[in-house]
């Protein structure tokens, strides 16, 4: 799968300071851990509403956000169904 070079990522809360950044991981159902990235900004309120909190990140950051707080699977453009939209916010 090719990758865009910026990718937009969930996070738990809007905020203006990148030290206060939280991705919002995701569980899979055979409980592996997801990091949800969106290939464009309308795609992630698509798939996750109007009101997800988001970052925009460098691709090639991914490494390095792995290293930070390691995760399974990275997962793009996935539809997240409205009933499960709430546990995507803090």
């Amino acid at each position: 799968m090719d990758f865009p070079p910026v990718v937009y990522v969930p996070c738990t809360r809007h905020t203006a300071v990148p030290e206060e950044l939280e991705v919002r991981y995701q569980t899979t159902k055979d409980g592996r851990r997801a990091v949800l990235v969106y290939s464009a900004l309308d795609r992630l309120h698509r798939c996750c509403g109007d009101d997800q909190p988001w970052f925009l990140l460098p691709t090639e950051r991914l490494r390095a956000l792995h290293e930070l707080d390691p995760f399974d699977l990275v997962l793009m453009d996935l539809m997240v169904p409205e009933e499960s939209r709430a546990g995507l916010r803090a």
